[in-house]
């Protein structure tokens, strides 16, 4: 049997990134061949993984990337935020939204992504000792730009596409806009006509016995405060409350938009 070095770990450690312990192993299962040893050890991240399959994972962070049309966003999941302000798992973490921009698909890509990546994930469960698991992934193609923003060291993430004219300065701000006032809808054509009956039917009865034209008025105006609140489009602009993403960019239509928080669905 090959004597097992401390630079043969080193040279491991170098080339795996995985624990000590774990290189030292591997070398001793291989026969000191490195290559065999690598082998080793992407069984172990396998086992690991298994072993860590029902744990939960509430830390982590979410990473973009954005450039001209297309823009790619994933959430990756472990167990601490220990082991997710490491360099490692930040840098694991950047190479697989870039490999995820630089693939397939145009819209929620995670299943794919989960199936191709997993030996990768499985690698990372062994070098950082905590479950890897890729919680959401979307890559998207646009006809006009995609912008994303990632605010608050990776706990929520922004991704934006939007057709039209429209600067860079406009799509920066809107990305921080989605993070600050988390709309719930694009525009007032996509909010549940049934909601805004139930939430008018309401402030009607709060209201109680005013004449009829008083009465129209001031519903319009609580429906428009409504679609104030909750749509992107019609919310007081983040850098002018007094204005909105429609009077600021009025030549230019969000055709989608995604707001992750940390550990959502």
């Amino acid at each position: 049997m090959a004597a097992i070095t401390a630079l043969m770990v080193k040279e491991l450690r170098a080339s795996t990134g995985a624990g000590m312990m774990e290189c030292k192993k591997a070398l001793v299962a291989a026969d000191g061949d490195q290559q065999l040893a690598i082998d080793e050890l992407r069984k172990a991240g396998v086992k690991k993984a298994a072993k860590k399959a029902d744990r939960e994972t509430n830390e982590g962070r979410i990473v973009s990337v954005s450039t001209g049309n297309t823009g790619a966003m994933v959430e990756l999941l472990c167990e601490t935020d220990f082991v997710s302000g490491s360099d490692k798992y930040k840098e694991s973490a950047q190479a697989l939204v870039q490999r995820a921009f630089d693939g397939a698909g145009n819209g929620d890509i995670c299943e794919a992504l989960n199936a191709s990546e997993l030996e990768n994930l499985n690698a990372l469960t062994l070098i950082v000792s905590e479950k890897a698991n890729l919680n959401r992934a979307a890559r998207w193609e646009s006809a006009g730009q995609v912008a994303s923003y990632i605010h608050g060291n990776g706990r929520i993430g922004v991704m934006v596409d939007v057709e039209g004219e429209v600067s860079e300065d406009i799509l920066s701000d809107l990305c921080m806009h989605i993070a600050a006032f988390n709309p719930q809808y694009t525009s007032p054509s996509e909010v549940d006509a049934d909601f805004v009956a139930k939430e008018l039917e309401i402030a009607k009865a709060q209201l109680g016995d005013k004449p009829a034209n008083i009465m129209e008025n001031i519903l319009k105006g609580k429906e428009a405060k409504l679609y104030k609140d909750v749509c992107l489009t019609n919310q007081p602009w983040i850098k002018d409350d007094k204005s909105s993403f429609a009077k600021v960019a009025p030549k230019a239509t969000i055709k989608r938009f995604a707001r992750w928080e940390l550990g959502g669905k």
